[in-house]
Order: structure tokens, then C-alpha cells, then sequence
């Protein structure tokens, strides 16, 4: 199924039903009075989020959510049924806002969470209602309320632990391969990965963490350039970032230009990924001259209080190394997250 991340869509509540204006007419009962029911109350729109889901794809050729309206009373005190909620389903880590206020609607971030959108409208109240001992035949009812719309931007931030950033070409692709069982998309050219692949890494039998390969920033990508802004809203989730670094035919001075401006472009999207726990590794390091530069980049990277990391994905060297020192760094953030709690 092809990855859509962003949508817009517009829901409708049913309106609640007109309450009713009777008079009870029975043969033994020649003064049965008002009689009129309730209007039924109209339909909800609920939000909620379905782990069966990884794309907000269904929402490009479906845009209008409207729930039925509730059913007017009737005489003999009859209430009108009320109108069916309607459920939408999107995949878990949906940002619901709105379009207009951009005030935050629903963040769906469990499967199974559940969140009203859009309140159906009241059922008006039928004459019945209205009866009292001085006004013993009114002639009053009252419409039903309009239920509630909005247009909604859907933004789908994917859930996962970790996720792997760097500069197009980094190996991150070929990483999330020699970790997990992902197979994305891998080649000799810029942008091979065009939308973000969940890989699961099995750090032993019993614990494993969601791995996020993210397409390739450039400088600029908080601005829109390149793939950067339709993918950066997927580190916000992350608990830690993987900063994959390609040193291959390159300058120590490059290196480090490379590194700060992915971090540039973080910081830029979003400020508070500069307190975001990052680990930096270089890759490819099976080939010899980023071998070779490696004793370099690490007393550079040391300067800067960064312990520099290694890894090889077709060899796999430093790969099991990586993997623990990301599961050790998700397994603090979640404990400094319960203590805070």
C-alpha cells in the first residue's frame, strides 16, 4: 500500500431531530393533551486509531465524514431514534487539528484510542415537554441543534523508538536491512527511500525496539526542500536518533559539516530535537579509506564530548554494538519518562 502521511477532511455531525407538537386523540380518552415526543439526538464523529492501519491513504479519495441526523418525535409521546455515531479509523501517531484554529483535535498515539471529533446536535423537545397546570395545550417544540463540523488536517507521525538520520546516501537504508527484517529499497543514487520504513530489531528473545529509517535531509529540508518536510514530522516521536554519517572520500572538516547540518535542520523544524538523545556513527567503515579516517574523526568528534560509533552493514561490525547502545539509551528515556509520571 503506498505511504500518505498528511490529509484533510471535513466531518459533519447529524443534527439532533425537531421535537414534535401532537395532542393525544383516543377514544376513551377525550383529553389526552399534548403528546408530542423528543427529537432524537444526531450522530457522533469519533476518532480512533486502528493498529491495522500504517497510511492515511483512504482519506485522498474520501474526504466528507457525515453522520445521520437524528429522527424527529412523533405523536403519543414517541421520541425520535437517535442518530448512529460514525467511527474513523486511522493508523496510531494521527495528529488531528484543526483547519481553521489549528488548536490540536485528537493525538491518537495507542491503538484503540478513541476521541470525540464532532458532537452530534440535541433532539428538540416535543410539546410534551411544555405542559403545565396554568398551559395544559401547548402548541410549543423545539428544533434540534445543528451538530458540529470541522475541517480536520490529519498528520500521521509514525510511532516508532528510533529513527536513523542522515544526509541522502548515508547506508541508513542498508542498516535498517542488517537490523531488522525490512527490506527498503536500496541503490547507488540520492532518495531511494521515498517514505519512512519500520524495521523491528530484535535486541534478544524477549525485547526489541521499532527502527525508523527516514529519507534522506538536505540542508534546507525545513523550508521543504528536498524530501524534508513531508518526513521530518516522523523524529518528534522518536525516543532517540540514530545519526548515520558517510565519511567515505571525504575530509574530517567535511564530516563534521555534514553532521552539522542535519542538526541544523532538526533544530530549525523543531527545537526541542536539540535535547533529543542522538547517537553518531559512522558508516561503511569495511571501506579503507573511511577506515583510515576513523582515529581522526573520532578525536574531532571527541572535542565536541560525541562518542563516536562505527558500523558496517555489509560486514556487520559494530552493528550488535549500535543496537545495544540504542535499546540502553530508549530503556533510560522510558524510565526517566515513568519516574516523571
Amino acid at each position: 500500500m503506498k505511504f500518505l502521511d498528511e490529509a484533510r477532511i471535513e466531518i459533519v455531525a447529524g443534527d439532533g431531530g425537531d421535537g414534535c407538537v401532537a395532542f393525544l386523540r383516543e377514544k376513551y380518552r377525550p383529553r389526552g393533551g399534548p403528546s408530542g415526543g423528543d427529537g432524537g439526538r444526531g450522530g457522533s464523529v469519533w476518532l480512533v486509531a486502528d493498529a491495522g492501519l500504517n497510511t492515511l491513504l483512504p482519506f485522498r479519495y474520501k474526504r466528507l465524514f457525515r453522520a445521520p441526523r437524528g429522527e424527529n418525535g412523533r405523536g403519543k409521546s414517541q421520541h425520535g431514534k437517535a442518530g448512529e455515531d460514525l467511527t474513523i479509523a486511522v493508523p496510531p501517531g494521527t495528529i488531528a487539528t484543526d483547519a481553521e484554529s489549528a488548536a490540536i483535535v485528537a493525538d491518537l498515539n495507542e491503538p484503540g484510542t478513541r476521541v470525540l471529533a464532532a458532537a452530534g446536535g440535541h433532539g428538540g423537545r416535543g410539546n410534551a415537554r411544555f405542559a403545565t397546570p396554568t398551559n395544559q395545550a401547548p402548541r410549543r417544540a423545539d428544533p434540534g441543534t445543528p451538530g458540529e463540523r470541522h475541517v480536520l488536517r490529519l498528520e500521521l507521525r509514525l510511532l516508532a523508538d528510533a529513527g536513523l538520520i542522515g544526509l541522502p546516501n548515508a547506508g541508513k537504508s542498508s542498516l535498517l536491512a542488517r537490523l531488522s527484517a525490512a527490506r527498503p529499497k536500496i541503490a547507488d543514487y540520492p532518495f531511494t527511500t521515498l517514505e519512512p520504513i519500520l524495521g523491528v530489531v530484535a535486541v534478544d528473545a524477549d525485547q526489541s525496539f521499532v527502527l525508523a529509517d527516514i529519507p534522506g535531509l538536505v540542508e534546507g529540508a525545513h523550508l521543504g526542500r528536498g524530501l524534508g518536510l513531508s518526513f521530518l514530522r516522523h523524529v518528534r516521536r522518536t525516543a532517540v536518533l540514530v545519526h548515520l554519517i558517510d565519511a567515505s572520500g571525504k575530509t574530517p572538516e567535511a564530516v563534521l559539516t555534514d553532521y552539522d547540518v542535519i542538526n541544523a535542520e532538526l533544530e530549525a523544524y523543531a527545537a526541542e530535537l536539540r535535547e533529543r538523545p542522538q547517537i553518531v556513527a559512522i558508516s561503511k567503515c569495511d571501506l579503507p579509506d573511511t577506515r583510515a579516517l576513523l582515529p581522526v574523526l573520532r578525536d574531532e568528534f571527541g572535542k565536541r564530548n560525541i562518542q563516536l560509533r562505527h558500523v558496517s552493514s555489509v560486514s556487520g561490525e559494530g552493528c550488535r554494538d549500535l543496537m545495544i547502545a540504542v535499546w540502553q539509551t530508549i530503556q533510560h528515556g522510558r524510565s526517566l519518562t515513568a519516574d516523571d509520571a
